[in-house]
This record gives C-alpha cells, sequence and structure tokens, in this order.
C-alpha cells in the first residue's frame, strides 16, 4: 500500500494532491524550484526538497533530480498532476524500473496514448469513430498537400507529440498548407526534440467534449459522465461545465460505452480522459485520450460525489474500481472558471509578478483551488493558471449565478486576469443557451463584447462617484448654513 507519495508538480495541482493524501493518511513530498521556495505546496507537504532553478527543464522536468529525491526520501509513489513530467512514457518507465509506483497509466499505455497516429489506429480497431484524415504519418508537405485536397479544406495539421492545444495548425488553402507545415514542424522540434506530423478534417462549429475513464489492474472500466469544454482560446481550454447541454441519457451511455472500449484498446489504467469533437450534425469522433488527472476534475466530482484523486490511489495500490457502471448517478450541474494571470487584449499574453493582496470567493456550493496567498508571485517561467474557480447549482442556472457571483467575488491586485471576459461569457445569450463552439469567443465577438461590457462599467462608476459627490457637497453646503450665522469662520467658508 502507498505510505508516501512524490508529487512531481507545482502549484493548485499539487496542493490538490495533498490535500487528499492527508485524508486518507499518506505522508508527502513536495519538489520546488528557486522560484517556489515560499510557495504553499512547500509549507503544507510533509517534507519539501529543492530540485534546482527556475527553468522547468532544470527543476520539475529534471527526470534524474526528482528521482534522486524519491529514492532519498522514501517516497513509494509518485503523482504527477498535470503538465510537466505527467504524460512523459520515459518518466513513467523511469519510475517503473526504480520499482516506485507511477500515478498513472502504465509506461507503454502512456507511448500508445501520447502518438496521435497509434492511438487513433488503435481506435479505428475497435471501432471507435476518429475524425477523417491521413492514414499514418505524413511523409512531407507534398504528402499533405495530397490528402487534404482530397478531404477538402479546411484541414488540420497536428504533431504526434503535441498537446494541450500545441502543435496545431488550422489551414484552408495549399499554400497555408505548407506555411503551416513548417512551423508545426519546427514548433514540435523545439519542444520535445522530434517531429511526426497527421493531417486531419477541420469540422467546422464543433463542440469539444471529454468523457472521464477510469480503469483498474483487474479490467474494469467505467466512464464518469462527460464535461463540456467547448470554450477555448487558441485551442486551450478556459470554462468547462458538466452536464453537457447536448448530451442526454442516450448519448451519454452511447458514447460511454465508446469511451470503456477506448480504455481497454490502449490497456489503460488508472485515470484519464477520452476527447471527442462532436459536429454540428450531432455526430461524434475520437481526437485522442489525455493520459493524466484532468485540470477540469473538480467539476466531475461535484456531480458524481468522488474524490477523484482518491480513485487514482486506490488504483494504483491495485484496488477494484468500488463501483459499477450502474451505480453512478450524476447530480446537479457544475462549472469551471480557469482563472488565468492574462491580459485579454494582447492576445492572452501571461501577466506576472508579485501580488499584493488577493481575496478567495467562497460560500455554498463554491470551491476555489489555488496557490495564491497576499504576498506570492505569478512566475513567468509556468503556466498562467492561478485559479480554478468551480460551482455547483442543482440545476445549471443556479450554477451559473453562483459562478457569477464568485468572480464578482474574486479580488486579485497585481496582475491582469481573466475573471473579466468570463463575466462576459457567462452573461451572454449564447452561453446561457447553450449555443457552444470552439470558436466561441470569435464566432460571438467575446473581446468586443467585453471591451463594451467594461466601457459600460467605467460609466456607471462614474457616474455612481459624481452622484457620490453632490450627495456629500449638498450636505457639507447644509452644515454650513446651519452654522454660518452664529459663527463668522463659517459664513467665510459658505462664501
Amino acid at each position: 500500500m502507498i505510505e508516501k507519495v512524490l508529487i512531481a508538480n507545482r502549484g493548485e495541482i499539487a496542493l490538490r494532491v495533498i490535500r487528499t493524501c492527508k485524508l486518507l493518511g499518506i505522508k508527502t513530498v513536495a519538489v520546488y524550484s528557486d522560484e517556489d521556495y515560499n510557495s504553499l505546496h512547500v509549507k503544507q507537504a510533509t517534507e519539501a526538497y529543492h530540485i534546482g532553478e527556475a527553468a522547468p527543464a532544470k527543476s520539475y522536468l529534471n527526470q534524474e533530480k526528482i528521482l534522486e529525491v524519491m529514492l532519498s526520501s522514501g517516497a513509494d509513489a509518485v503523482h504527477p498532476g498535470y503538465g510537466f513530467l505527467s504524460e512523459n512514457d520515459d518518466f513513467a518507465r523511469l519510475c517503473e524500473k526504480n520499482k516506485i509506483n507511477f500515478i498513472g497509466p502504465s509506461a507503454d499505455s502512456m507511448d500508445l496514448c501520447g502518438d496521435k497516429m497509434k492511438c487513433k489506429s488503435a481506435m479505428l480497431k475497435a471501432e471507435v469513430p476518429t475524425v477523417p484524415g491521413s492514414p499514418g504519418l505524413l511523409k512531407d508537405a507534398d504528402d499533405a498537400e495530397k490528402i487534404a485536397n482530397k478531404i477538402g479544406y479546411p484541414v488540420m495539421l497536428k504533431s504526434v507529440y503535441g498537446g494541450g492545444g500545441r502543435g496545431i495548425r488550422i489551414v484552408t488553402t495549399d499554400k497555408e498548407l505548407r506555411d503551416g507545415y513548417e512551423s508545426v514542424t519546427g514548433e514540435s522540434m523545439a519542444s520535445v526534440g522530434k517531429s511526426a506530423i497527421i493531417v486531419e478534417k477541420f469540422l467546422e462549429k464543433t463542440r469539444h467534449i471529454e468523457f472521464q475513464m477510469a480503469r483498474d489492474t483487474h479490467g474494469n472500466t467505467v466512464h464518469i459522465f462527460e464535461r463540456e469544454c467547448s470554450i477555448q482560446r487558441r485551442n486551450q481550454k478556459l470554462i468547462e461545465q458538466t452536464p453537457s447541454p447536448v448530451v442526454d441519457e442516450e448519448t451519454r451511455a452511447r458514447i460511454g460505452k465508446l469511451v470503456c472500449k477506448a480504455a481497454d484498446a490502449v490497456g489503460y489504467t488508472n485515470l484519464g480522459t477520452a476527447e471527442f469533437l462532436r459536429a454540428d450534425n450531432g455526430e461524434f469522433y475520437f481526437i485522442e485520450i489525455n493520459a493524466r488527472l484532468q485540470v477540469e476534475h473538480p467539476i466531475t466530482e461535484l456531480v458524481s460525489g468522488l474524490d477523484l484523486v482518491k480513485l487514482q490511489l486506490d488504483i494504483a495500490n491495485g484496488e477494484p474500481i468500488p463501483f459499477k457502471q450502474s451505480d453512478l448517478k450524476m447530480n446537479g450541474y457544475a462549472i469551471e472558471c480557469r482563472i488565468n494571470a492574462e491580459d485579454t487584449f494582447l492576445e492572452f499574453a501571461p501577466s506576472t509578478g508579485p501580488i499584493s493582496d488577493v481575496i478567495i470567493p467562497a460560500g455554498p456550493s463554491v470551491r476555489c483551488d489555488t496557490y495564491l496567498y497576499p504576498g506570492c508571485s505569478v512566475s513567468p517561467f509556468y503556466d498562467s493558471l492561478m485559479a480554478k474557480l468551480v460551482t455547483w447549482g442543482q440545476t445549471f442556472e443556479e450554477s451559473r449565478t453562483r459562478m457569477l457571483s464568485a468572480l464578482n467575488d474574486f479580488y486579485i491586485q497585481g496582475v491582469e486576469t481573466s475573471i473579466p471576459l468570463y463575466k462576459t461569457i457567462l452573461n451572454s445569450d449564447e452561453y446561457k443557451n447553450g449555443e457552444l463552439s470552439t470558436d466561441f469567443l470569435k464566432r460571438h465577438n467575446m473581446i468586443d463584447r467585453l471591451t463594451e461590457d467594461l466601457k459600460k462599467e467605467k460609466e456607471e462608476k462614474s457616474e455612481a462617484a459624481l452622484a457620490a459627490a453632490i450627495i456629500y457637497s449638498e450636505y457639507f453646503k447644509s452644515r454650513i448654513q446651519n452654522n454660518s450665522s452664529s459663527n463668522p469662520n463659517w459664513k467665510n467658508k459658505l462664501d
């Protein structure tokens, strides 16, 4: 049984894992870079070890250094969180070699899931529908052009080693394809040192819908419902919700069976996510498996009543999943907003620096996973995600209004944030009516509407300030008039 877990990550996900480990009486080991010396995960873990400089390559991506800490600390398991080494099959294999329990899929399964082409082939064999595209890896730009003309533009060029929206280009002409092929190749080489490109049909007005899945070492597989992740910028998710407005019980059961087939097809163990694109005609197409815990896992926890990190630990301990598919019931609605340190009006450029003050929202059915505290810093070396704000309600409208209230209560001083954009989105009729798509921001001119909202808010504040000034002016004028008859000094003030 796992007794001590090293968390090979930082920030709010490290704190999330520590929280469950504490409840289970499991000791935790934190690792930290120069930049994270004063971070909360360092303070809350049972033990903490310095692993290098701020740059990820010299700290959180340094496999040998992290292994050294695992061995010296006596950790018998490692939780990779998400990002960094979480989907690195070499790291999973290194843990297996040193008999350290990697809380996630096996290295071989992760390798298969991480190679989009191999994974797609496995899905086709398992009769899981996939997006039309190249039958194998592209040889060169000429090969890409030939296939693109066959399936029809627009198409997507994708690095099989990409992730989190990276290594993807949408192109509409032969020229754009050739330019995009070079840029995707270069991006892949720069990030992982190798390149392999595929081309797929780009489906317009699609929804991004993923299914949480779990599979144990005894061959039991379940899905834990869907999450709608369509509101994105540059293929990276901003707002997620569950259930999806377009997934009914029949669809959930049908796609859920495909998810379980997908997990079985790649020999998956532990928790992961099967990702789908839903075309405007209602068809679902498998795109990939994320072989890790997802950023948006809290909304699934709120509607299922499960602790997904505990489930990860139980499966890693060799225990069977303690429930059947028929035991799982969705309860209510949940929404997550990723609170990013970004400047919306500068193409979502990162905003970094010290946080002089912060007020974390709270209240019934409000959850906030965050590393923020007054005096901390948002580092330029890491992801811009500062917090995950999550609300639950018995109805979608209750969850939505709770989220708006929580966003209004969330105060962060020191950096620009995505909070104003989320308020504009959640107040829009399109969002309230469930008219979602992966191009939601562009399709509904959300940035322009945000500009108008901020302008209106500024005008309302100016009007309120002017009204307050008039009230105070009249008040003091009245006081002066009441006192001027008996005191010549007050008469002078009135004049």
